[in-house]
């Protein structure tokens, strides 16, 4: 992909990921690697921070003889993140208008 992606939209899609089901790191980084081309190294910090503003919380669970840690949103969270796609489908229609030729009067 030819943009950056910023800290409000990693921040949107990881939440909006982890709000349609409880995920585990692995499974999180793979979707959000496949879709906007991050690494683990760039993900870990986000949910880190995720955790320390409450919007995800973790807990463990035993896999195959480890331990296997997996994150969900808080109702905090679950806020936020709709307040995210709310701005986002304003963003994104207005970034359409200018792109696309849209009226910039609407």
């Amino acid at each position: 992909m030819g943009f950056q992606v910023g800290a409000a939209l990693l921040d949107a899609c990881v939440l909006s990921v982890v709000q349609r089901a409880d995920t585990y790191g692995y499974v999180l980084t793979q979707t959000l690697k496949e879709v906007l081309g991050i690494s683990e190294s760039t993900l870990y910090p986000v949910l880190k921070r995720l955790q320390r503003d409450g919007c995800l919380t973790t807990y463990d669970r035993p896999q195959q003889g480890r331990n296997r840690r997996y994150y969900a949103i808080t109702e905090k969270g679950g806020g936020q993140a709709e307040l995210y796609r709310r701005d986002w489908s304003l963003y994104r229609d207005n970034v359409d208008k200018l792109l696309c030729g849209g009226d910039l009067g609407e």
